[in-house]
Order: C-alpha cells, then sequence, then structure tokens
C-alpha cells in the first residue's frame, strides 16, 4: 500500500480502540503524520473522558512516535484557499477540518479520515479506513 498519510482524530481514536484494518494499514504506511489540530482534539477528547489519565497517556506516546505539522503561514493560506471554495459551493465544514485538509494540501498528503464532507474539498486526496 505505502504512502504518506495525514491521519485524522477519528482514525487516531479508532487506532487506540484497536481497529485491526487501521492498525493493518498503517503498517504499511510508507509515512504517517498527524496535524497539530488532531493533538489539539485527541487532548479535548481526552480531557473531557472518564478515563482523562489513561487517555492521555496514549496520546503522548503516540505522538512521540510520528511526526507532527503545525499549522503556519503557508497553512494559513490553503486554509484561506479551502474555505472559500467551500463557501462558494455551499458545502460548509466543521472548522478544525478545513485545518486538517489545508495541511494535508501543503504537504501533500493522503488525508485518512471516515469523515464523508472532505470529500467537498478539491484536490484533496482522501482514503477511508
Amino acid at each position: 500500500m505505502g504512502g504518506r498519510f495525514l491521519l485524522d482524530t477519528n482514525i487516531v481514536i479508532a487506532l487506540f480502540a484497536e481497529d485491526k484494518n487501521v492498525f493493518t494499514k498503517l503498517k504499511k504506511a510508507q509515512e504517517v503524520y498527524l496535524s497539530s489540530v488532531v493533538i489539539g482534539e485527541l487532548y479535548y477528547g481526552a480531557y473531557h473522558s472518564t478515563k482523562k489519565d489513561e487517555n492521555i497517556r496514549k496520546i503522548d506516546a503516540f505522538k512521540a512516535e510520528v511526526a507532527i505539522l503545525s499549522c503556519d503561514e503557508f497553512s494559513a493560506q490553503f486554509y484561506g484557499q479551502v474555505k472559500s471554495q467551500l463557501r462558494s459551493k455551499g458545502t460548509p465544514i466543521p472548522e478544525n477540518d478545513v485545518w486538517i485538509a489545508a495541511i494535508a494540501l501543503q504537504y501533500g498528503l493522503t488525508l485518512v479520515s471516515r469523515d464523508s464532507h472532505f470529500e467537498y474539498i478539491e484536490g484533496l486526496s482522501l482514503e477511508k479506513w
């Protein structure tokens, strides 16, 4: 399979839940990245969970194994293009997902998600695991 992938929050959560399909595909990936936005969403979920400490440990361990891409001025330009395109089509998506897509586009990565609304974004390489 190979490939260079940016993981969406729902894929990391599936991995933490020991989803065998996600685990198998990750093992075959050439490169795997997380965005700082996804890390924020994961921590938000952890702080509001009944297993806060356990979930924070999982996040900390996982993020130590993958490269994390932060938003910068170039991400902001991609964000502006994506958000403008979505608005002109009348297909808004959650704000954090616009940032996640912008980072995937900026670095030429395939976004892995279970969210169908990413299909609205032109030029975005998307896989559903």
